[in-house]
């Protein structure tokens, strides 16, 4: 496994171990972690004096056109009051992100050190959320990377039914509207998976990302 020098040079993500681990060290600059991104690559840990780089493989992707809307979702979405706003408040979304409690989680991958780096790539135009809205309420919501013409996504919440994914729904037809190839999901997960996301191998993900 390498350490991450002062540059922004990453190992290829094929050399990535047994675990998806590619790389360790470094550090949370909003360029570094746009160039893990750009080659597949992408932080994952529990304290910012631990970095990991990962790139699993099998990698779960949702591609827009594919999303998988029910019977049930599409009435709630046709019958709901909940309102979604794009980039209205990064910072609520990605702090709601961080506090919610996981089923099987003991803490948060959305350290202080992360947090930070998003809000400025939010800054600098390239992190996005999404808000679900109930009355001035932000009761739901996503955020991710966006690289142009493919959406890596980081996390979501949910404090009322369907919001997280009222959320997904939308930004999956905005992205379908202007020709991403991907929701990029990182690793596996039944909530998305029921969603339309699936797995492909490493290889695939990297090809269609720099094509």
């Amino acid at each position: 496994m390498v350490r991450l020098g002062e540059d922004f040079v990453f190992p290829s993500p094929r050399s990535a171990d047994s675990h998806g681990i590619v790389a360790y060290g470094g550090d949370l600059k909003p360029l570094r972690i746009i160039q893990a991104y750009k080659n597949g690559i992408f932080p994952w840990f529990e304290s910012d004096d631990n970095l990991l780089w990962w790139s699993p493989d099998p990698r779960m992707v949702l591609y827009p056109e594919k999303i998988k809307v029910s019977k049930s979702l599409k009435s709630f979405i046709k019958k709901t009051t909940l309102k979604v706003t794009f980039n209205n408040d990064f910072e609520e979304v990605i702090n709601s992100c961080s506090n919610i409690k996981r089923l099987g989680q003991k803490g948060t991958w959305i350290t202080p050190g992360l947090k930070k780096s998003f809000i400025k790539l939010h800054e600098m135009g390239l992190a996005i959320s999404v808000e679900v809205w109930k009355n001035s309420e932000i009761v739901g919501g996503l955020y991710g990377l966006d690289l142009g013409d493919v959406f890596c996504g980081e996390s979501m919440f949910s404090k009322s039914t369907n919001a997280s994914k009222l959320a997904l729904v939308s930004l999956s037809r905005e992205l379908k509207k202007n020709n991403y190839k991907f929701i990029d999901c990182q690793v596996p997960s039944e909530h998305l998976k029921s969603m339309g996301a699936e797995e492909i191998s490493r290889e695939e993900f990297l090809k269609i990302l720099i094509k």
